[in-house]
């Protein structure tokens, strides 16, 4: 039998090594999607507890969205300063520091006594998880050629939807067998568990693409080693340059002759001729908020961020009350919605790849852009039929719609901004991302009260789990809006400044080519 799971478990890792590229590819992939999926198992965990939470502590719909609140709160404050060391400092040794942090501070959360100690350890929580978003976003624009940054940002995005679906399987079965408390407390185990990992197994990459794993490398060449070769090596020269200027057939070639030959001129105002490394934070903010297409896919990918973090607070009350489904059963029935994002972000990161492979330069939004109609169309009816059977296929589709998006509009943001600047980049948009996150809860759950929705004494049989269902009913439509609005602007405004921007991207990184020396730390 041991053998069946040996040969089983050496063909699973064949196939995907030969699907990511290779084993050191494989391994980075593993890695950030689990640092993803961290952050995401918490903030479901709070959804998938909601009815022990609200029976044990004795709240409602609203103090369950302020928990998930006022960390997603806290981490857009932090995430400014923790977007200006990315671009500094050893990005993962941050990364170990900051998920050591967090699993501290989960196993302190499963200690509360009250509801304002939980509040509080969610406030601790809240900067901790401010590092995952420009860390990740930074090694993978380093590590990863942008011809592929779509598909291998589905394969990492895949992980935050995966930690969610853990959050609500995992943590609701857990709180229903033992106590809300161990829901905390399991989460812990593995957060340590990676931090090793990341210690032993992800090096720091060279910064500016000298680091940057081609399909079959089996190791990653840290910075330390790109440093050390000297200028007469050869290899180093066509690591540089190639990283760098983007050879034929990669996206930096790509986009970079497509927007030569349609004759597409930078915004000569915003071409930076230094090395924006040691500028400040606040310059990197107005500068990152200058560049007109990076701001319609901050506010579309928001918006998006902003329905997600609602639906993943109150999936589980609204289908138990709608359905009239057990703790069980309706957190595997969210589970097999997550299958679905997944499958969304798996199908629709390589879509937007091919696009710019085929010279269009706009496949990147439009594909977010028509993934977010999609999601809101499907959601519709899916929110109005009162057939679980029905319901759970549209539920299934919409759902890879809303996690389509998210791959294209990731790897486009890289192709706009300059690599030194990736880290605060990223900040920013994060700033917004978590704000609107933060918000989510609190308010999907305070409409729903407007709508007769109330979560207090939840478990009880009867009307309180129907009127709960009743108000998220009415709420989760209203919250179809913000989907609409988010592909509107990717498909209306976002498609006509792109090209003129990632021209403006491809200027500023050919100004200022320097030889890449390890980071601080």
């Amino acid at each position: 039998m041991s053998g069946v799971r040996h040969w089983f478990r050496r063909e699973v890792e064949d196939r995907l090594r030969g699907v990511v590229g290779g084993s050191a590819r494989l391994r980075v992939v593993v890695l950030l999607a689990c640092v993803l999926a961290l952050d995401a198992a918490d903030k479901a965990t709070i959804g998938a507890t909601a009815a022990q939470l609200e029976q044990a502590l004795g709240i409602g719909n609203t103090q369950i969205g302020l928990l998930v609140a006022v960390s997603t709160g806290i981490g857009a404050l932090a995430t400014l300063p923790v977007g200006a060391l990315t671009d500094r400092v050893n990005r993962t040794n941050l990364l170990v520091g900051a998920i050591v942090a967090w699993s501290v501070a989960m196993v302190v959360s499963g200690t509360a006594t009250s509801y304002l100690m939980l509040l509080l350890t969610r406030l601790a929580l809240g900067a901790i998880v401010a590092t995952a978003s420009p860390t990740v976003t930074s090694l993978i624009g380093d590590l990863f050629p942008a011809a592929e940054r779509g598909r291998i940002y589905g394969f990492i995005l895949s992980g935050e939807l995966v930690g969610t679906a853990i959050g609500f399987l995992v943590s609701g079965d857990v709180a229903a067998v033992l106590s809300w408390r161990y829901s905390f407390w399991v989460l812990a185990v593995p957060g340590f568990v990676l931090a090793v990992a990341i210690w032993r197994l992800l090096p720091e990459p060279a910064r500016g693409g000298q680091s940057r794993l081609q399909v079959g490398d089996a190791q990653l060449r840290p910075a330390r080693q790109v440093e050390d070769r000297t200028p007469t090596d050869p290899g180093a020269k066509d690591a540089g340059e190639g990283a760098r200027s983007g050879e034929p057939g990669t996206a930096e070639g790509e986009i970079q002759r497509e927007v030569k030959e349609a004759g597409v001129r930078p915004h000569e105002a915003l071409v930076l001729h230094t090395d924006p490394t040691d500028r400040s934070l606040w310059w990197a903010v107005r500068y990152v908020l200058s560049v007109r297409t990076n701001v319609y896919l901050i506010i579309a990918s928001a918006l998006g961020y902003f329905f997600f973090a609602g639906l993943r607070t109150f999936a589980v009350v609204f289908l138990r009350g709608r359905f009239g489904l057990g703790q069980g059963v309706a957190s595997s029935l969210l589970v097999l919605i997550g299958v679905g994002a997944i499958v969304g972000v798996l199908v629709a990161g390589p879509v937007s790849d091919r696009l710019v492979a085929h010279h269009h330069i706009t496949g990147r939004p439009l594909v977010g852009g028509i993934a977010f109609i999609v999601a809101a169309v499907l959601f519709l009816p899916g929110l109005l039929t009162t057939s679980l059977l029905l319901a759970a296929p549209l539920f299934f589709l919409a759902a890879a719609g809303v996690g389509g998006a998210n791959p294209s509009l990731d790897a486009a943001r890289l192709d706009l901004m300059h690599s030194r600047l990736w880290g605060r980049a990223e900040s920013v948009r994060t700033v917004l991302r978590s704000s609107l996150e933060a918000v989510a809860p609190l308010l999907f759950g305070y409409v729903s009260s407007l709508f007769g929705g109330n979560g207090a004494g939840f478990g009880q049989p009867g009307g309180v789990e129907q009127r709960g269902a009743v108000g998220l009913d009415h709420t989760f439509l209203i919250m179809l809006v913000p989907l609409v609005v988010a592909g509107a602007i990717l498909l209306l405004w976002a498609r006509r400044s792109y090209p003129r921007d990632v021209a403006t991207a491809v200027a500023s990184e050919e100004n200022t080519r320097q030889p890449t020396s390890a980071p601080a730390g």
